[in-house]
């Protein structure tokens, strides 16, 4: 498969890309390419314009700021995040959903912005022209019919990003530069559960940084993650733990699921369960029927809907029984 024809925009800083993606119509932005390029090759995109980021060096690096907390920008790879060790120090459930990610090569290439704003993906949407020709297309691409649940006009492809639910637990804010200037806002009010519209993005919009608060600093976390290979593979289910620990008890804590929904979740009401609670056996149950009830995977990957919801189950308790003793 060829890539098709586009023409190549290669800004030197923010300014200048905020200016060019302004300036044209049917813009797609790669930073690392890992997901971008392999799309374009599958006639999935088929942009006129391709905008490069990778020389505008200001969107790299990860810098802590003391009462400000950690910004990262977003074309900081995710190799840099895994072995960074302020966020293996601090944030140790980001730097474990970081080194999740595919393989060392493809960590070397994909960056952290483009993690977060990976597009959905489907069995039936995730395939070759040829393929998805054959089966008339699909909702979410070229066709009218969702082929996961054909009664209804709703797009279920899945987002399948590590990062992602492991930031969700962190309370982090994204930071997003357009024609009309920088704002932030809560990751958690990013994304749309909608396997078509994603995210909260404006066309002419680029997500330049990440800010984590220095109040989620030394909380402790784990990232679990199911895929069919021990590497390169996305998760078909992801589970993010993030717990603030004193003297034993809970202090704190967050859940958030990836890859069983059109978009990634922080499961609620888990602190009402957990906060002022010792790690057990009963509260990690509790914890996992709750995760459970949040994800609502469909036939969007090879494996079960049963299977993945189970898995999200069996993750929430393992990381809540991480903690014991």
């Amino acid at each position: 498969m060829s890539l098709p024809t586009f023409q190549l925009l290669r800004p030197k800083t923010l300014d200048e890309a905020v200016s060019l993606i302004a300036r044209h119509d049917g813009v797609k932005i790669v930073a690392g390419g890992t997901d971008l390029l392999p799309s374009m090759k599958q006639k999935l995109f088929t942009p006129q314009y391709v905008l490069d980021l990778r020389r505008v060096s200001e969107l790299r690096g990860i810098r802590s700021t003391p009462g400000d907390g950690v910004a990262i920008g977003a074309l900081t790879t995710l190799s840099d995040i895994e072995h960074s060790s302020i966020i293996r120090r601090d944030f140790p459930v980001l730097y474990g959903a970081a080194r999740t990610v595919a393989s060392p090569v493809l960590r070397n290439m994909g960056t952290v912005g483009g993690n977060i704003c990976l597009d959905t993906r489907c069995l039936w949407y995730n395939q070759s022209l040829l393929w998805r020709q054959s089966c008339g297309f699909c909702l979410k691409k070229d066709g009218d019919l969702c082929h996961v649940a054909p009664s209804g006009k709703f797009c279920w492809a899945t987002f399948s990003g590590d990062t992602p639910p492991a930031l969700l637990c962190l309370g982090a804010d994204i930071e997003i530069a357009g024609p009309n200037g920088v704002r932030r806002t809560p990751l958690s009010e990013f994304y749309v559960n909608d396997g078509i519209v994603r995210l909260r993005l404006a066309p002419n919009e680029i997500v330049t940084r990440l800010h984590l608060p220095e109040a989620s600093s030394g909380w402790r976390g784990s990232y679990q993650k199911l895929r069919v290979r021990g590497s390169i593979d996305y998760p078909l289910a992801g589970l993010a733990v993030a717990l603030k620990m004193q003297s034993g008890r809970i202090e704190d804590a967050r859940v958030a699921i990836t890859a069983v929904n059109p978009a990634p979740f922080l499961v609620k009401d888990v602190d009402a369960h957990l906060i002022g609670m010792a790690p057990s056996e009963g509260l990690a149950e509790q914890v996992g029927e709750l995760a459970a009830r949040t994800a609502k995977p469909l036939t969007t990957s090879a494996l079960t809907p049963e299977y993945r919801r189970e898995m999200i189950r069996v993750f929430a308790k393992r990381a809540v029984l991480a903690w014991v003793n």
